[in-house]
């Protein structure tokens, strides 16, 4: 199935089930994004460990670690 099929059968839907599709696709956005965080955190936590975590209030210092 193509995501113009899925479309096509999206548009047939009544408006109640439209709402309630609408309703599960951002409770599992909300989840994609949540696990996304805490794979980032993850990562962060194994950076820390090895020392590669650089941390600065300077603006210009963070510039150049963001150009890196």
């Amino acid at each position: 199935m193509t995501f113009s099929d899925v479309v096509e059968v999206i548009k047939s839907l009544s408006t109640d089930e439209k709402r309630e599709l609408h309703l599960l696709l951002q409770q599992y956005l909300r989840e994609e994004r949540r696990d996304e965080m805490c794979n980032n955190f993850k990562s962060a936590q194994v950076e820390q460990k090895k020392g590669e975590l650089k941390f600065s209030s300077n603006i210009e210092e963070l510039r150049q670690l963001i150009e890196e």
